[in-house]
């Protein structure tokens, strides 16, 4: 039998991946969008902190170990595709063929929301006037864009244009924090905004190469992990006062509520690695379906809290892991992925 003190170590353990997931996928709420008054800077020495390199170390780890067994399965997920319930390769091709219109209508509202306030991918990204102005009405125009799905390759280009312009005026950390978005970019240039576009009806001339259909997926699944990672680092690993002062002014720390009470440093730890570790698994495609499910099963439970703003900032996240989701990379997947844009 197990002594009562092995019993409350299993029971921190449990608490500890809980408290990561909850404050991992709420606080992907990113703490600076919620954070009162001025938040604490981004130091360099925060990198390579004992704190950080520990979480790091121990995130890096588990991917290992992950991806040993990831490949000892053949790369097939814990979680069974759609075609155990029933999914047909028609029915898989026309769904293809609507993810640009999902990720179209999933970038295009909060560029739209945030091209209105002028803001820059995000809300706690305001550049002064008239800089905002400028950039709040290209982003408008992406939005747009990628609404109707008018020249979208052209305002493809242009977003990815928008990335660079907004990592050289307001900083590296921003625009890495925000790296989906350089995703979605290359996304929209490799494929296009599909069969259901205007682009279709009046622009074939514009359309992507063959050549070029396959990379797109790839950019955004890299895209979204590495931003999960850049975050867990920028917000809690590297500069663990911000995530503190979050959880100052948000009481987000539940685990005295078990009875098992961590404290924050060690919630942020945990909170920190977690997220890394949901980073680290989408950008290697690790298990896919499972780290989506398991981050969106918590990722929704502060909507009631940060509202319209969490909402309309993390849609774009959402239509990303929607589609990963349903995508399973291999030969079979591409032949339909290409009969459905080309339909």
């Amino acid at each position: 039998m197990r002594s009562i003190g092995s019993d409350q170590t299993f029971m921190k353990t449990i608490t500890a991946g809980l408290a990561g997931l909850m404050l991992a996928t709420s606080a992907s709420a990113h703490e600076k969008w919620f954070v009162a008054g001025q938040p604490p800077a981004l130091e360099p020495s925060g990198f390579i902190s004992p704190f950080c390199l520990s979480a790091v170390g121990a995130a890096v780890a588990i991917t290992l170990v992950a991806a040993f067994f990831w490949r000892k399965r053949n790369k097939r997920d814990l979680i069974p595709g759609p075609e155990r319930l029933g999914a047909t390769d028609e029915g898989l091709a026309r769904f293809y063929g609507w993810v640009p219109v999902v990720l179209g209508v999933h970038f295009a509202v909060p560029l739209l929301v945030l091209g209105v306030q002028g803001r820059l991918f995000s809300p706690n990204n305001a550049p002064a006037a008239p800089l905002n102005y400028l950039l709040g009405t290209v982003e408008i125009a992406i939005a747009l864009s990628f609404l109707y799905g008018g020249l979208t390759r052209l305002f493809a280009v242009a977003l990815g244009l928008l990335w660079v312009a907004g990592a050289a005026l307001l900083g590296w950390e921003i625009a890495l924090e925000n790296l989906h978005y350089l995703g979605v970019a290359i996304f929209f240039y490799c494929t296009g905004r599909g069969p259901c576009s205007i682009d279709r009806l009046i622009f074939p001339n514009l359309e992507p190469s063959p050549a070029l259909l396959d990379r797109g997926m790839t950019a955004l699944r890299i895209s979204i992990g590495a931003g999960f990672a850049f975050v867990a680092l920028t917000e809690k690993l590297a500069n663990p006062a911000l995530a503190q002062l979050f959880l100052e002014q948000h009481q987000l720390n539940f685990t005295g509520a078990l009875g098992l009470a961590m404290s924050d440093t060690a919630f942020i730890w945990c909170a920190g690695t977690t997220e890394l570790l949901i980073g680290l698994f989408l950008a290697f495609g690790i298990f896919p379906r499972t780290i989506i499910i398991a981050a969106w099963g918590v990722i929704n439970l502060t909507l009631t809290l940060f509202s319209w703003v969490e909402l309309v900032g993390h849609l774009p996240i959402y239509g990303i892991m929607a589609v990963l989701l349903v995508w399973a990379p291999s030969e079979k997947t591409t032949i339909l992925w290409r009969r459905g844009i080309a339909r």
